[in-house]
């Protein structure tokens, strides 16, 4: 006999042990309550799919590693520590959500919404946020080291110690954000802006600068700045470098960054499907 699915509206169904899943991971919150929610029971790995609002949902140190959020609405959600392994964050909002120590290593968060998050010592190297905006979020400490951020926007964000090496950063807007004691060893930042931001004991030891807008930056006391780095990118008089170094000015127009996708707003719907 082939596996059981378990799929009813506007009523919800679910076999014993789709329910038992559902709990654990979402416990007993009133938006699970109100939700459609889809099974196939078998004793495997499972791949959930979750996607409308769950807005300030208790979901700390919960296991969401691989689950796909499309179009998905958990602002002021709590997911401190919660494991996001190699999620699929498309196109949702996650805006003031607590992500402190939360682990998305090697997630997809292409064109989401960060803004105002906190996300304290949360782990992102490897993560793929093109146009993700994190605008105003609290990234202090946090690991995004080879994380592909491609027109992300980081306006006013506060990224102290963080890590940047290595990653792919280009067109993307640091523009006001405080970066203190933040690492780009190798990170690219071709036509990034970083017009007015604070860059105390940065290290920028062979950070790609090509065509970066550096006016208004403080970056008197970055650390791996090279006259070279600065001929190639741009800046003027407002832009404050280590001593030895002379701002040089750029014509001609750059690209600008990408904007973050809109998230939709379907009804709330869970999936959870196992795969062999």
């Amino acid at each position: 006999m082939g596996p059981m699915t378990v799929f009813e509206r506007p009523f919800l169904r679910l076999a014993p042990a789709a329910t038992a899943a559902a709990l654990a991971v979402f416990g007993a919150s009133t938006a699970v309550a109100a939700s459609q929610i889809g099974f196939q029971d078998r004793d495997v790995s499972r791949v959930i799919s979750i996607s409308g609002s769950c807005v300030r949902c208790e979901l700390s140190g919960r296991r969401l590693a691989g689950a796909n959020f499309v179009g998905a609405n958990f602002t002021q959600a709590t997911l401190v520590g919660s494991d996001l392994r190699g999620a699929n964050v498309v196109g949702s909002n996650f805006s003031e959500t607590n992500l402190t120590r939360a682990d998305l290593r090697g997630a997809e968060l292409v064109g989401s919404r960060f803004s105002g998050a906190a996300l304290v010592q949360a782990r992102l190297d490897g993560v793929e946020a093109r146009g993700a905006d994190f605008s105003n979020a609290d990234l202090s400490r946090a690991n995004l080291s080879g994380a592909e951020l491609l027109g992300a926007r980081l306006r006013r964000a506060r990224a102290v110690d963080a890590n940047f090496a290595g990653a792919e950063m280009s067109a993307a807007e640091l523009v006001y954000g405080d970066f203190s004691g933040a690492d780009f060893e190798g990170a690219e930042l071709n036509s990034a802006r970083l017009t007015g931001g604070r860059f105390t004991r940065a290290d920028f030891t062979d950070a790609e600068l090509l065509r970066a807008d550096l006016r208004g930056a403080d970056l008197s006391q970055a650390r791996g700045l090279t006259q070279s780095q600065i001929n190639s990118a741009c800046s003027d008089s407002s832009t404050r470098l280590p001593d030895g170094l002379t701002a040089r000015s750029c014509g001609g127009g750059r690209g600008g960054a990408p904007r973050p996708v809109a998230p939709p707003r379907p009804f709330f719907t869970v999936v959870a499907t196992d795969v062999d």
